[in-house]
């Protein structure tokens, strides 16, 4: 319980900023990341700068946010929450350096970015989508509390096509 509680402590939310990019295009070299999450492999410096600027640091909607997760100052991952209404919202993360996959990071993180949006913008109902062949994110959803609320839809995962699982979490504090 020490060892999580102190990786609690070492975990942050922040906003992501221009100085990110260079992470998000090495994480854009890993094909066993880009595989996991939906990324397009093979994308020029140029494209996915564009794409991060866009969509990680100048968002413009009040219906999407996306955050940095750092571990000891060193950004490691992202979270989003979108469909932002009232209460309520969508959650999606991504820890991008594969290598610290399957340590417990993503459970903690995951956790760190809930309780700070509970505390920034009162939200309390999280829904969450994954594929059927995502284990570690379906781990991760069922450890947090997410109960599974229905299996609609299909799509790609890894080059396989999969069953898309809903999952909801009502968080109470």
């Amino acid at each position: 319980m020490e060892q999580n509680t102190n990786l609690m402590k070492k975990l942050k939310v922040r906003a992501l900023t221009e100085g990110d990019y260079i992470v998000f295009f090495h994480w854009s070299k890993d094909d066993v990341f880009c595989s996991a999450n939906g990324w397009e492999t093979n994308r020029s410096q140029k494209e996915l700068y564009k794409w991060f600027i866009n969509n990680c640091v100048n968002q413009v909607t009040d219906n999407f946010i996306r955050m940095g997760i750092d571990l000891d100052g060193k950004l490691i991952g992202y979270a989003d929450l979108a469909y932002i209404k009232n209460n309520s919202a969508e959650i999606g993360f991504a820890i991008g350096e594969s290598e610290l996959w399957g340590k417990g990071i993503g459970f903690h993180s995951v956790l760190c970015f809930i309780n700070y949006v509970y505390k920034e913008l009162g939200i309390t109902i999280f829904s969450a989508e994954t594929h059927d062949l995502n284990i570690r994110s379906r781990k991760i959803l069922e450890k947090l509390g997410f109960k599974e609320i229905s299996r609609i839809g299909y799509d790609i995962y890894q080059g396989e096509q999969c069953q898309l699982i809903q999952y909801q979490l009502v968080f109470l504090k």
